[in-house]
This record gives C-alpha cells, sequence and structure tokens, in this order.
C-alpha cells in the first residue's frame, strides 16, 4: 500500500503542467472585451468555458483568436453569436497569444454578466518517482486511480457550474415574474380607482341631472 504522501506526490505532479483562470465580468452595453493567454509550447490544450448568468436574454457573442502563420496576424479560432453558455477544448498548435473576446454590442441597455474560464494544460503528463519495493504496475494503478479522481472531479465542477447558471437564470426569472406582478398589481388599483372615482361622478350627475329636471 502507498502512503498518503506518495498519493499528494502523485497529485500534485499530475496537476503541475495545468494552468487555469476563472473570472466573472460584467459587461455594459455596447461593451466589447477580451481577455488572453500565453501559449510557449505547441500542442497543449485550451479548455474554454463560459456562461451567462444574468442580463437580458442571457446571450453574448463570442469569439476565439489565435496566432496565425503570419507575424502579427490572427486566425478565427471558433466564434458564436447570440450563445447562453459553451464548453470547448482545442489545440494550440501554433505558440503565441491566445485571445478570446466577447461582444455586448447587440446589446442596447442590459448589462450581461460572464462566468468563464480558460484552463492550458500540457499533452506529457510527469510520472510518479519510483519508490524502493515499489512495482511499475503498482505506480502504474495508482496513476490510473489519480487520473480518474481527476476527472471525476472535474466533472462535478462542470456540474457545479451548470446548476449555478440554471440557478442564477432561474433567480433572475422569478425576479423578472415578481416585477411584473408588483406593476400589474399597481395597474390593476389604478383602473380600481379611476373605476370607482368614474361611478361616483355618474352617479352624481344622474341625481344632478334628475334634481334639475324637476325644478
Amino acid at each position: 500500500m502507498f502512503s498518503t504522501t506518495t498519493l499528494l506526490t502523485l497529485l500534485s505532479l499530475l496537476v503541475a503542467n495545468v494552468t487555469a483562470t476563472a473570472l466573472t465580468y460584467k459587461l455594459v452595453p455596447n461593451e466589447k472585451e477580451c481577455f488572453y493567454t500565453h501559449i510557449d509550447q505547441a500542442g497543449q490544450k485550451i479548455a474554454f468555458y463560459f456562461a451567462v448568468q444574468s442580463g437580458g436574454s442571457f446571450d453574448i457573442d463570442y469569439k476565439v483568436f489565435g496566432p496565425g502563420k503570419e507575424p502579427g496576424k490572427e486566425i478565427v479560432i471558433m466564434e458564436g453569436e447570440k450563445e447562453r453558455q459553451g464548453d470547448f477544448v482545442f489545440t494550440a498548435n501554433d505558440v503565441g497569444e491566445y485571445r478570446f473576446c466577447f461582444d455586448n454590442t447587440v446589446s442596447t441597455f442590459t448589462d450581461k454578466l460572464v462566468d468563464f474560464e480558460i484552463t492550458v494544460e500540457n499533452e506529457p503528463r510527469s510520472s510518479l518517482p519510483q519508490k524502493a519495493g515499489a512495482s511499475p504496475e503498482q505506480l502504474s494503478g495508482v496513476e490510473e486511480t489519480v487520473i480518474k479522481l481527476s476527472g471525476q472531479v472535474s466533472t462535478l465542477t462542470r456540474q457545479q457550474k451548470y446548476f449555478r447558471t440554471r440557478e442564477n437564470r432561474n433567480f433572475s426569472t422569478v425576479r423578472s415574474t415578481e416585477r411584473r406582478i408588483f406593476n400589474f398589481s399597481l395597474l390593476e388599483s389604478g383602473l380600481m380607482v379611476a373605476m370607482a372615482g368614474l361611478q361616483v361622478f355618474v352617479v352624481r350627475q344622474f341625481f344632478t341631472g334628475g334634481r334639475k329636471g324637476y325644478v
């Protein structure tokens, strides 16, 4: 059996080549904003996730740019319009700067709150250092177990993000419904007061007109 220190050492080696950036950003109407990451080795994996948490119809335009073959030029790797969320993984075939842009110019009055995460991972994984008395088969089994645990943790993290997004959208729908009910109640109350005043006016006019006819 392996000690806890050995397992922790393996886990640290497996994630040593992973860098991630998770942010929440509010885009005001007609705003464009870009975020950058630099790739110093071709073949690295880039994971890009985003979800619109609030604002309007919960949609946003996005584009991902990468370095082109010619110096100083960029190419569009992926793009989308009026997307609520996205979860992508692609291989960075060229060394250089990658740009992730969000565009809220389609919105005239509404802010958009966007959660996003950019993760860069090297393709090769570090190997576990050999320990006296441990066979390669045992090390391989422990490594596979830790990799499976890492994948399960990643799946749980994505599920949490999904449920958080659903919760925020449902809460926004509830607030919108409450606002509409409140406005409708005000309108209904105003109509009732106006109707009561009209009824009083009609009744007064009826008696006033009848008294004049009697005289």
